[in-house]
């Protein structure tokens, strides 16, 4: 295995870099179950041991993927899912965050994932019909009775997150954060901070598009979620491709990929983040854990923000229906 730094999300010690699981059942085309466990292990094998799940993706068939793929491994995996959509992909948008889907939730998960407790257990999305404290409460209670070791929320607001930590500390806040997506920044990571909560920041490289691998989104299988995307809808995706190409320069400069340069600019954002880059492939996570490698200077943070500022960012990163489920 190889020696990859650590990071705490709380108390919860996670290797650095994590893998984001969801495009191996979902969102992306359709899924290939060899190439995916061939790549969680070979993940274990480099030494990112930090998995990222949902009972959403594939509808409980990412749960299971890696249930089947971490057999005989548990001992070596900090394994993070997530709760709340109550409906299948292309359905309208049902949360649940009451006491008795949390408790339905979990007992499912572990059964899928074939293990007797979740390492970090997520709310997806806050319920705005349920309040926070019973959610975290249900969860707290699950924590109680050894099936969940930590808690965490997902694209939750400063308000909710000091709410929910009230109840029963949170680990770990799991929020889009990357070049082309910075709304945590103002308010809702120094709250993460003040209180002790780890950062774990989804899409770190904008749904692949940061990596200067796609210039149309006519390579992308019909049932990709990103061909809905407002960011690569037409006029937007190539405004946004422009940015791209001052990143390219950069990472030409150091010697590195413009997907690598934007990785590290996540991991370099404070001791407490852990980026989860999403890849099934073993060849994008390895140069993934290479951007653990890249040293950038404040001159280079410098030019790497100027280079991608939020102002200039064409469209935003959900339509207007999911967009009500950010930041809650």
């Amino acid at each position: 295995m190889t020696n990859i730094p650590t990071r705490h999300l709380g108390e919860l010690a996670v290797s650095a870099q994590g893998l984001g699981c969801m495009g191996m059942s979902h969102g992306y085309g359709a899924a290939d179950d060899t190439e995916s466990i061939a790549t969680l292990r070979h993940a274990l094998d480099l030494g990112v041991t930090f998995l990222d799940t949902s009972d959403f993706y594939g509808a409980g068939h990412n749960e299971e993927l890696i249930g089947r793929a971490i057999a005989g491994h548990r001992d070596e995996v900090v394994l993070a899912t997530k709760f709340g959509f109550a409906n299948r992909l292309g359905e309208p948008t049902r949360i649940r965050g009451d006491a008795a889907h949390v408790r339905q939730a979990c007992e499912a998960s572990l059964r899928r994932l074939g293990v007797d407790h979740i390492d970090l257990y997520y709310q997806h999305r806050v319920d705005p019909q349920v309040p926070i404290e019973e959610t975290v409460g249900a969860m707290a209670e699950l924590v109680r009775a050894g099936k969940v070791r930590h808690l965490g929320l997902s694209e939750a607001g400063a308000g909710t997150i000091r709410r929910a930590h009230a109840v029963h500390p949170i680990a770990a806040l799991q929020s889009e954060w990357s070049l082309w997506t910075r709304d945590l920044e103002a308010e809702i990571a120094p709250v993460c901070r003040e209180l002790g909560i780890g950062l774990v920041p989804f899409s770190p490289l904008g749904r692949g598009f940061l990596t200067g691998r796609y210039s149309s989104v006519e390579g992308l299988a019909e049932t990709d979620i990103r061909r809905s995307q407002p960011r690569f809808a037409d006029g937007n995706l190539e405004r946004n491709l422009a940015i791209v190409a001052k990143l390219n320069e950069l990472a030409a400069a150091k010697g590195v990929t413009a997907g690598q340069l934007a990785l590290a600019w996540v991991q370099h954002r404070g001791d407490d983040v852990v980026p989860i880059p999403g890849t099934r492939r073993q060849r994008y996570l390895e140069e993934n854990v290479a951007a653990l490698a890249v040293e950038l200077s404040h001159e280079d943070l410098a030019a790497i923000e100027a280079a991608a500022p939020p102002g200039q960012i064409a469209g935003t990163r959900y339509d207007a229906t999911s967009l009500i489920y950010v930041n809650g």
